[in-house]
This record gives C-alpha cells, sequence and structure tokens, in this order.
C-alpha cells in the first residue's frame, strides 16, 4: 500500500514540475515580448513564484527540508525586487536624491 501512495505521488509532484517548467518558459517569453513594462514586472514576479514552486516541488523530490531557506530566500529577494521594479516603473529612479 505504501509503495503505491509513494508512486502515485511521485507521479503527481513529476506532472507538477513539468506543469511549473512550461509556465516558466511562457511566462520568460511574456518577459521579453510583453508590450508594456509593467506586464514585464508581472511576468518577472509570477517568474520568481515559479522558481519558488519549483524548488520546493524538488524538495519534495529529494525528501529533504533543506531546500526550505532557498525558498525563502528568493521570496525575500522577489519582494525586494518587485517594490524596486514597481518605484522604477512610477518614478523612473529607484533611489531618491532629495
Amino acid at each position: 500500500m505504501a509503495e503505491t501512495f509513494d508512486q502515485i505521488a511521485y507521479g503527481i509532484t513529476m506532472i507538477c514540475v513539468i506543469a511549473t517548467a512550461i509556465s516558466l518558459v511562457l511566462l520568460l517569453i511574456r518577459a521579453i515580448k510583453g508590450p508594456t513594462n509593467p506586464d514585464r514586472a508581472v511576468a518577472l514576479d509570477a517568474i520568481g513564484i515559479n522558481l519558488m514552486a519549483l524548488v520546493g516541488l524538488i524538495a519534495v523530490l529529494l525528501v529533504t527540508t533543506k531546500l526550505n531557506d532557498i525558498v525563502l530566500l528568493i521570496g525575500i529577494l522577489l519582494f525586494i525586487g518587485t517594490i524596486a521594479l514597481a518605484k522604477f516603473i512610477e518614478k523612473g529612479v529607484i533611489i531618491d536624491r532629495d
């Protein structure tokens, strides 16, 4: 019974990895071609979220908790990058020198 559950869990996890990889490719195309800068910003944000999901899925496949710190690091860097990009799109500069 446990072997069947492990095989099903492995199969579902691999399907999720493949779907996330396809999503990453499509988002990369949107980030490059995007008609406007806000579209590119949203695509880059979604790429970061998908990278977090991919690392989490790889952690599930490897049956380890050592990749949790990497997921948190990607999340923190993604938040800082999103804030900087939004400020750049709004004002044209990231650091105000006033």
